[in-house]
């Protein structure tokens, strides 16, 4: 049972795809957060330190020693996402920031929560190129599931969080059922029960959806803006701060 808990990553963990009424982001963390605080039946402290568009490099010298130093039960991290989507990818060199990050926080007697991002590649455009660096990367990390103080959530591997269902309209990001699936998937490897309320299972037996395709006015809308970030050096969080930058309380 956790009382405190801090998250660091990026888009994935900040809950892009999950936008409330009001412009924020709830995602995946969130509902993380409540289950856990429902399973305590009182409040527990939750921050979340990640931003949009982060590659692991900025998120492992950006948000981690900020969080270990708020000294929560446990971090979750995951990252690479970002990474992989680039021309080119230095396997190695992600795997190893990975894997150090892992062992740092494990150095302060905080659990990991290390999760794999879902698996978008069969919306995208060269998704095979992805799915293949995805899944070397997951392979890579694996063994690290076995240490002492890590659960490993393997959400590149839900065949059924593929579905579009599941994605908001970018195709990159989770939507609302998405997230509240991730969150399914840790709470789960947690030990913790999923809060019936959610809907997850009734979500999951329903029909698969449509199949995906991706339209001339989907390339307008997402595609090209993504790649003139790309051509130019901007990234979607730059400017951007923490949602969560402490640990605040989460009411069951």
């Amino acid at each position: 049972m956790f009382h405190s808990y801090a998250a660091i990553g990026d888009s994935f963990t900040e809950g892009v795809g999950d936008d409330l009424p009001d412009g924020t982001q709830r995602g995946w963390a969130d509902f993380v957060a409540l289950g856990l605080a429902q399973a305590a039946r009182e409040p527990i402290g939750y921050a979340n330190l990640a931003i949009r568009g982060r590659k692991l490099g900025p998120i492992v010298e950006e948000q981690l020693e900020t969080a270990i130093a708020l000294r929560p039960e446990v971090i979750s991290f995951n990252g690479g996402g970002n990474d992989m989507l680039r021309p080119s990818m230095p396997e190695e060199r992600v795997a190893d920031q990975f894997r150090a990050a892992v062992h740092r926080i494990r150095e302060e007697g905080i659990h990991v929560l290390m999760l794999s991002g879902a698996n978008p590649t069969d919306h995208l455009p060269l998704g095979k190129v992805f799915d293949a660096r995805g899944a070397r990367l997951t392979e890579k990390l694996r063994d690290l599931a076995t240490l002492d103080g890590v659960t490993f959530v393997d959400n590149f591997s839900d065949r059924g969080l593929r579905d579009i269902r599941y994605w908001s309209p970018d195709k990159l990001h989770l939507n609302a059922l998405g997230h509240a699936r991730v969150a399914s998937n840790v709470l789960t490897a947690l030990g913790v029960p999923v809060p019936p309320e959610w809907g997850v299972e009734e979500v999951a037996a329903a029909p698969a959806g449509p199949r995906s395709r991706n339209t001339a006015a989907y390339y307008r809308e997402f595609v090209l803006p993504w790649i003139g970030r790309r051509l130019t050096g901007r990234s979607s969080g730059d400017g951007r701060t923490a949602k969560r930058a402490t640990l605040l309380p989460v009411e069951p």
